[in-house]
């Protein structure tokens, strides 16, 4: 583990091996919690989602209860500012955190449906309240996008100027997915289905994502490597909005050996 400009950098062998490492860390957390007879909030990501399978079987043959969890998904794709794609669809997040978690986890050990929670269009505000009304996040888990967002916090459009603190007062809110990400995205979900990908999203505030009391972001990607670099070492800015990451403790990066390659 070495500790870069105030961020915690952890690299293990293999891509498996950071999905693994983050399901630990959202077990440990979890049985911490449940020991202390406390809830645990998180905010989770779709993407990556490798994790929740393994996470699901940790669950399952330790019989963990998430009676007292609540998940707070990052964010989600519209199809307009004020439509959600179906949560039929499989490119809803809705969907495959069914799929890839939710349905896989034992029906007495799973948390209760009212507390899988997404951000919705015109519900920012109480999502936010809601957050705070359950007294924080106590972990904040996600990825890196290729333009530096985490959730769907793009960054600033050229010449658009935002200081670094409005940027970390944004809250819950629905935007434009800028050119970049849909073209990852597209390469990386939808068989390089460019024309076929949502053009708005709906994403959990950056005010929310620093506030938390733990954030780890996995770096499961070989392309992670030229974003993280500029998350690690260029100045604190909107433009890469990892980078206000650094201004708050707590916050651990986990990254195979191909992503951390020459970074150091």
């Amino acid at each position: 583990m070495k500790n870069i400009n105030n961020i915690d950098f952890k690299i293990v062998e293999n891509e498996w091996d950071v999905y693994f490492d983050m399901a630990l860390v959202m077990l440990e957390e979890i049985m911490k919690n449940n020991s202390l007879g406390k809830k645990t909030v998180m905010i989770v990501p779709v993407g990556p989602t490798q994790q929740y399978p393994i996470f699901a079987r940790l669950v399952n043959q330790l019989r963990v209860s998430l009676k007292n969890v609540w998940f707070f998904n990052m964010d989600e794709y519209l199809l307009a500012p004020d439509k959600p794609v179906s949560y039929n669809d499989p490119i809803s997040f809705h969907y495959r955190m069914n799929k890839e978690f939710y349905e896989l986890v034992d029906s007495e050990l799973v948390m209760p449906e009212s507390q899988r929670l997404f951000p919705e269009p015109g519900k920012e505000a109480e999502y936010d309240k809601l957050i705070a009304d359950l007294g924080g996040v106590d972990l904040c888990l996600g990825g890196l996008g290729i333009n530096g967002h985490i959730a769907f916090n793009e960054p600033p459009e050229p010449g658009e100027i935002v200081s670094v603190e409005e940027f970390a007062s944004l809250g819950t809110r629905v935007l434009p997915i800028t050119r970049e990400t849909k073209t990852i995205n597209a390469y990386g979900y939808q068989r390089g289905d460019l024309r076929g990908m949502p053009e708005w999203c709906i994403t959990v505030g950056m005010k929310q994502i620093l506030s938390s009391r733990r954030v780890y972001i996995a770096l499961n990607r070989p392309w992670q490597h030229g974003i993280v670099k500029h998350v690690l070492f260029d100045e604190v800015q909107a433009a890469i909005p990892a980078s206000l990451l650094r201004k708050i403790d707590n916050v651990e990066f986990c990254a195979y050996k191909e992503v951390a390659d020459g970074l150091f």
